[in-house]
């Protein structure tokens, strides 16, 4: 990462003329791709490590911008917090402990309420709601900051309900959870949500009991905590959870499913739940590990026909430049349309997080370019606008109906161009000479979140220089649908 401040670079002060375009796009003003929920991430694990940081939780739920190791950088913004519920603890009930995987790390062994079986009272010994506590911490100052979507997941239920009691996955990758505690693993989520409303002033609007339950890679020596999950056993799960919540007065509380890992795998899981499950879903999970490829369009094709809505709730890679994540994030925009997106760990090493870190040392290093490629997105199209069709496979587009507001994100992957962006379909297109403010992002190096304004409309019309591998967003006023 360049050790220039964030905005130190020199601004142009002359206004960029009108240039010939060698690509016009027009933004479909007649379209919607659905009302924005927002940007957020899931807080296992890196929160169990830095849970108790105000400068982090600025950085990643605020838009303010936060000094961070000497550079100024642009808060991302996020609303949306994934808590996750752990399965581990260190609790022996006789001769009957967890069994930990000798390949996992300990920052991804996450705590749990429900330590042992001996009694459903929450009150009880049974349960311990000090666990975990930087993680609430850091789900706390969100909320305070703004936050204002929380969702409960498993990656797997707690250890004395899985056949091996290793919360990693069963010897062979396959089925793990106990028969008999099936809805005894809905008894818990739900009571985690029944709780948080009660003491800690948060309430989920959805509770995820799977996590990817259909992979064959949880294993009891894998590196993580996860379970294997039949259709069967998620189907019955789904069941035994609406009851549970209905039950302690929380049938505002959605449940999501199933968060399998990839778009292909999440339509046969979808296919493969049955109609009453369905029923009793209100939102469609999906991970993105699949990259560029799969069908991005059957899962919003079942979410449609449904009537249901659809996240992207999980999505991370080691790409640190930035590349990667702009071009499958708006590949989501395109084709899977769904209306949040969520980065799996925003603290993490090798490329993963959007700021290096090591949660296991407690170590943080600096932000890379993945984190401005972020901002351009997550700054600008926020909750509640309306995401439009952006009229290429570049360009993603969102209105904001109370500012008058139209948000254009746009990538350019081949030679330096000029990319001109044609508004004539709104009633009103801005006006003649309107500055429009764009922000600029060099995947891997050079810019990282440099603001102009020396672009202005001509007509229905503006244009704006790209070199290859910019990614820009422009930000334009006065515009009616």
């Amino acid at each position: 990462m360049q050790s220039k401040s964030l905005f130190s670079a020199v601004l142009s002060l002359a206004i960029i003329p009108f240039v010939v375009a060698d690509t016009t796009i027009t933004i479909n003003a007649r379209s919607n791709n659905g009302v924005w929920e927002g940007w957020g991430t899931s807080l296992a694990w890196w929160a169990q490590a830095f849970g108790d940081r105000d400068d982090l939780a600025d950085i990643f739920f605020t838009t303010n911008t936060v000094n961070f190791g000497g550079v100024n950088l642009p808060g991302l913004g996020f609303n949306i917090v994934r808590h996750n519920a752990g399965g581990s603890s260190t609790t022996q009930v006789g001769s009957d402990g967890m069994v930990s995987s000798w390949n996992v790390k300990p920052s991804r062994q996450v705590t749990g309420y429900w330590v042992d079986w001996l009694n459903t009272d929450p009150a009880s010994g049974s349960w311990n709601w000090n666990n975990d506590l930087k993680q609430r911490t850091m789900m706390e100052k969100a909320r305070d900051r703004g936050a204002n979507k929380f969702e409960l997941f498993s990656n797997s239920p707690m250890w004395w309900m899985v056949n091996n009691h290793n919360p990693s996955g069963a010897d062979d990758g396959g089925e793990n959870i106990q028969s008999w505690n099936l809805a005894t693993h809905a008894v818990y989520l739900a009571t985690i949500a029944k709780y948080a409303q009660d003491n800690w002033n948060i309430t989920y609007e959805s509770v995820e009991p799977f996590n990817e339950p259909s992979a064959d890679w949880w294993v009891s020596d894998g590196t993580q905590e996860g379970c294997h999950m039949s259709w069967d056993s998620q189907n019955s799960i789904i069941g035994s959870l609406r009851s549970e919540l209905n039950d302690r007065g929380l049938q505002n509380t959605i449940i999501s499913a199933s968060d399998e890992n990839n778009y292909d795998q999440a339509v046969k899981t979808l296919q493969g739940l049955s109609d009453d499950a369905l029923k009793q879903t209100g939102r469609i999970n999906v991970h993105g590990y699949q990259y560029g490829l799969g069908d991005r369009s059957g899962v919003n094709k079942i979410a449609v026909d449904r009537a249901i809505a659809l996240w992207n709730s999980e999505y991370g890679e080691s790409d640190s430049s930035g590349l990667n994540l702009t071009s499958n994030l708006i590949l989501d925009f395109r084709w899977l349309r769904p209306t949040a997106w969520v980065y799996w760990q925003v603290l993490d090493g090798g490329g993963w997080g959007v700021i290096d870190a090591d949660n296991d040392a407690g170590t943080v290093g600096a932000a890379n370019q993945k984190y401005f490629t972020l901002a351009q997105f997550s700054r600008h199209i926020r909750q509640g606008m309306l995401i439009l069709d952006g009229g290429a496979d570049n360009v993603v587009a969102a209105y904001d109906s109370a500012n008058s507001k139209l948000v254009i994100v746009a990538v350019n992957w081949g030679g330096p161009q000029n990319l001109e962006f044609d508004l004539s379909m709104f009633t009103q297109a801005s006006t003649d000479g309107t500055v429009v403010t764009r922000w600029r992002t060099m995947f891997g190096s050079g810019d990282q979140y440099i603001q102009s304004d020396d672009v202005k409309m001509a007509g229905t019309k503006f244009s704006a220089p790209f070199e290859q591998n910019m990614v820009q967003t422009f930000e334009v006023g006065n515009v009616k649908i």
